[in-house]
């Protein structure tokens, strides 16, 4: 526990909860970003495995509208820098049992958005790795972009909604032992 925290368990509950109400707030809206991203990826998998479409027309629900946008390397590595951000700001709030899931998130999301910087290099350079044609990520080796990408944001996403769930549960928990 930070020293920031342990001062503030010292405030009189009410003003914790003020607190709490701030970080539990932008936590919400941090949620529902991820969320809609989440959908994204979902969507694309479905259009691809069950539409029978090919992975370079599964654009999401976003592609649908704007197939450029979609496409574009800068607002994949724009949104991975401000989903890491995200998950290191609102961290020194979780606590308890969420904490350990909130650490393997942030953790799997380093790698996500290292993969998005080195797309984004090679975009910005013209030199593919590994010979490519195009930009490609080093789990790209393995697996295929569609499909990675869908694999990485469930790694993150999956322990991000756990570590929530137990943050609202805790908090839930210890106001009712104090009330």
């Amino acid at each position: 526990m930070t020293y920031i925290h342990q001062l503030e368990q010292r405030k009189p509950f009410h003003q914790q909860t003020v607190v709490f109400s701030l970080h539990a707030l932008a936590l919400w809206i941090y949620m529902v970003l991820v969320l809609g991203h989440w959908s994204e990826h979902v969507m694309q998998i479905y259009q691809v495995y069950i539409l029978g479409w090919l992975p370079k027309q599964a654009g999401g629900i976003l592609g649908l509208w704007y197939p450029w946008l979609a496409a574009a390397e800068i607002l994949h590595f724009t949104y991975n820098a401000l989903q890491l951000a995200g998950l290191v700001a609102l961290r020194s709030g979780i606590r308890g049992r969420a904490r350990p899931w909130w650490n393997v998130a942030l953790g799997a999301q380093v790698w996500h958005f290292f993969e998005h910087l080195l797309l984004q290099v090679q975009w910005l350079t013209g030199y593919y790795l590994f010979g490519a044609s195009q930009q490609m990520g080093i789990g790209q080796l393995w697996v295929p972009r569609l499909e990675l990408h869908f694999l990485y944001n469930l790694v993150v996403f999956l322990p991000t909604v756990i570590a929530v769930v137990f943050y609202f549960r805790e908090f839930k928990q210890q106001n009712a032992s104090r009330a």
